[in-house]
């Protein structure tokens, strides 16, 4: 292209595909299907106890403070697992990859039923994020493997919309399933559920040029992309000579830890701004996170729908996230509102926005890097969203117990993403896809 695009790095116009998506068929949605139950999954586990903080807080009796510091053992585990799993994956495989980490998650959920303390909690959820890392990785790194450039951030919004559908079953059945059978029967349940996925997918995922189920024609239009410059195992070290991996990882950075945010925080918010119980908690949760599902999916379609209208591939992500960047503003009053539906709308639709914005800030990762290093830049952005996140739970927690109130929580919020998109730009301007 002889006048480079000047908001995220250049990236050539798609190659031709080997046919149209319809006509070449259809089984590499069933593989994303795979990835949007166990993105599912994961998020059921992990919302658990965002869902029991105020029933805990009274059982265990722990400060808000400590809450935090709770919240802060996920994610320090977490940055070191996102890393640790994008290099396990880069060299053994998204297949041994994704076994790996839902086993270990699986295990470390289950746990929380042992715990009786503040220390105890803190152990399993270190454990749980450490495991729990792997999820992101694999998913993006299959999704490089099985879909085409132009295929990816729509396939990224329909599985991490299963972040979604995980937190909608989780604040519809947690509050049943304590009521009925107890706080730590609940933790052992939703644990569970992950081995009936592991089964699946050991059985049915391979890589497209070993998987019998493909046509030649839908092999032939997932591998339609221009072939990546190397195939080597490219070190840490080495991505982050390049801007590219820098603006990736600073978007991370100042978006992720609002996510965390509303996973852990919103019931506590709910229930001390607004008195909501145990039992109340479940509708207002279930339409917070059905409007992220609807976030999510429409963020991946609308940079897709671009890029199929001939809009450059970094210009249609750069728009769609400006969009979801903007969508996010209005939270920034939602600590001075006393309706609670108001609130929860608005909430939702951040939250909503902040998928959006997630399903393509992912899919730059594979639009600028070679396959055998995706999951390795996911890895560090990951790692840097959960550094975020460690210092936003914990400012979380002193600010709840100084302020009394999340008026400041939702103004950090607010401001995120524009911050985020224009630090990108201004590190990406003028780059290219990395060639090593």
């Amino acid at each position: 292209m002889s006048h480079p695009d000047k908001t995220l790095p250049t990236v050539e116009p798609q190659a031709k595909a080997a046919g149209t998506a319809g006509a070449v068929g259809h089984y590499r949605w069933t593989i994303c299907s795979l990835l949007f139950f166990a993105t599912t999954i994961n998020y059921l586990d992990r919302n658990i106890l965002g869902i029991l903080a105020p029933t805990l807080q009274r059982e265990i009796g722990w400060t808000p403070v400590e809450y935090g510091y709770i919240t802060t053992a996920f994610q320090a585990a977490y940055a070191v697992g996102l890393l640790w799993f994008g290099w396990f994956i880069d060299r053994y495989g998204t297949k041994i990859g994704y076994s790996l980490s839902l086993i270990g998650w699986t295990i470390a959920a289950a746990a929380h039923a042992l715990a009786q303390t503040v220390f105890g909690f803190g152990v399993a959820r270190f454990f749980l994020g450490l495991s729990e890392a792997g999820n992101f990785p694999a998913a993006i790194k299959a999704t490089a493997e099985w879909f085409p450039k132009k295929e990816r951030a729509l396939t990224t919004g329909i599985f991490n919309s299963g972040a979604n559908i995980g937190a909608v079953v989780a604040a519809a059945t947690v509050p049943w399933l304590t009521i009925t059978f107890g706080w730590r029967a609940a933790f052992i349940v939703t644990a569970a559920t992950g081995l009936i996925w592991l089964v699946f997918w050991i059985v049915m995922y391979q890589r497209p040029e070993e998987s019998p189920k493909l046509s030649k024609k839908e092999l032939d239009y997932i591998l339609s992309d221009p072939a990546d410059v190397v195939n080597e195992k490219i070190p840490w070290l080495k991505l982050l000579r390049y801007r590219q991996t820098w603006g990736f990882v600073l978007g991370k950075f100042l978006t992720d830890p609002v996510w965390w945010f509303y996973l852990y925080w919103l019931a506590l918010y709910l229930n001390n701004n607004f008195g909501v119980s145990l039992t109340g908690l479940a509708l207002p949760l279930i339409v917070i996170y059905t409007m992220t599902s609807v976030g999510s999916i429409g963020g991946g379609w609308l940079s897709g729908a671009l890029i199929n209208r001939g809009v450059p591939v970094n210009k249609s992500r750069t728009l769609a996230m400006l969009l979801c960047a903007l969508l996010v503003l209005p939270i920034v009053f939602v600590g001075g509102i006393k309706d609670m539906w108001m609130a929860v709308l608005i909430i939702g639709l951040a939250a909503a926005s902040h998928q959006g914005w997630s399903a393509n800030i992912f899919t730059t990762a594979s639009d600028m890097f070679p396959k055998k290093a995706v999951g390795s830049v996911v890895g560090l952005g990951g790692l840097a969203g959960s550094v975020g996140g460690m210092i936003f739970m914990t400012l979380s927690g002193y600010l709840v117990e100084t302020t009394g109130g999340y008026t400041i929580h939702f103004m950090i919020c607010g401001s995120a993403y524009l911050i985020a998109l224009g630090v990108m730009q201004l590190l990406t301007l003028g780059t290219k896809p990395v060639e090593i």
